[in-house]
């Protein structure tokens, strides 16, 4: 069976640590399947600008609408002016309206807290909404000045300076309730304990608060047979709970085995899966997937390491890892279990690249190319 499988190389670091991962992807999966991956470019970011004129070419999603797998190295994002952010582009684009990121901890890694193990969450982040929708004007545009007026002359809203910038937090219900569905049906399918919705909706009682009890609506109308919540616990049944956002982070690190799956709105996700991800040694080993209801884009939760790029200095462990839960949703569970078996091995020899060596005692540090060499010798 042949499977084809659209890539986009990524700015930055992207080009290395592709040359590095897709040796390891193919090799594990021809060790436990009869499949093989035809692997198609797309071009995004600046190679797409400098062969197309565009940073996001027609035919890029045009072809991405069409496919159900892809996947992508780090897109530049600038700061403060530019281009809306590429990764923004594409999820709202192609409707990837959920970010799933699993966050564990490999053994040997040292890490900021004393019981990283404890950490195994999978966070779902709803990826299309909230302040990413990216509405928001600038401080003195005609624009914002428009807004303001309206806030205050038509509602009535008081201490908006007349200096500010403004944004709007669009959260529908439906958008909510399709990402905290697939958070449930992941963790009735995996057969885990507890689902936590993460909110602010002490504060943003109408956006946030609503996602909060949307969650719980679609919890108890499609999944209350196999679910409870903490007001009436019910044995062997999914347990749905709620944190808010600052005390979950307070949570992660007191008490993280007591939390799975956790669903978030699009600002909160961003944050706890980088959070969580730091607990147990950084990015650099954090795969993730953002999926509509056609497409799973498995994806480098990192950045594109601009002041390392070409120096053969990176790490490419996440899109390693990316390529083992595509080949899970592929059906091949076996590779995918196989790439992180030989990564652990790799670890645990302590040949490593500069950032994981920096959290190795007594680490070997070798180039981008020659640890996923190590990795792919280890399966």
């Amino acid at each position: 069976m042949r499977k084809k499988v659209y890539w986009i190389e990524g700015d930055g670091i992207g080009p290395e640590i592709w040359r590095s991962a897709r040796p390891v992807i193919d090799a594990a999966l021809a060790k436990e399947s009869d499949m093989t991956l035809e692997w198609v470019e797309l071009l995004a970011g600046e190679k797409a600008l400098a062969e197309t004129g565009s940073p996001l070419p027609e035919s890029t999603l045009s072809a991405l609408m069409r496919a159900d797998i892809a996947m992508k190295g780090p897109l530049g994002t600038p700061v403060g002016a530019g281009i809306r952010s590429l990764n923004v582009a594409l999820r709202q684009g192609l409707d990837l309206y959920a970010c799933i990121r699993p966050v564990r901890y490999f053994q040997g890694i040292e890490s900021p807290v004393k019981h990283p193990e404890r950490v195994n969450m999978v966070i779902f982040r709803e990826n299309t909404e909230d302040v990413y929708a990216g509405i928001e004007y600038a401080a003195g545009s005609p624009e914002c000045r428009m807004l303001r007026e309206f806030l205050c002359d038509k509602l009535g809203v008081s201490k908006i300076p007349a200096t500010a910038a403004l944004g709007l937090k669009p959260m529908t219900e439906a958008g909510s309730k399709r990402l905290v569905r697939r958070a449930l049906r992941f963790a009735l399918d995996n057969g885990l304990p507890s689902l936590t919705l993460v909110h602010k909706g002490n504060i943003m009682k109408f956006t946030e608060g609503a996602f909060r009890q949307w969650g719980y609506d679609v919890a108890s109308a499609e999944f209350g047979d196999a679910s409870c919540t903490e007001q009436d616990p019910l044995p062997g049944r999914l347990l749905v709970k709620d944190r808010i956002a600052d005390a979950m982070f307070q949570e992660a690190l007191l008490r993280p085995e007591q939390y799975h799956v956790l669903a978030t709105p699009n600002l909160n996700g961003d944050y706890i899966s980088d959070a969580l991800a730091a607990q147990v040694g950084g990015l650099g080993l954090a795969p993730g997937v953002n999926m509509s209801d056609s497409l799973a884009f498995f994806e480098a939760t990192h950045g594109t390491a601009p002041t390392i790029a070409g120096r053969d200095k990176a790490n490419p462990g996440s899109v390693i890892l990316c390529g083992a839960l595509m080949l899970e949703h592929l059906g091949a569970p076996a590779a995918a279990k196989r790439i992180r078996a030989a990564l652990e091995k790799a670890l645990a020899a302590k040949t490593v690249t500069v950032d994981l060596a920096d959290q190795i005692p007594g680490a070997i540090t070798v180039g981008c190319a020659a640890f996923g060499g190590i990795i792919g010798e280890n399966l």
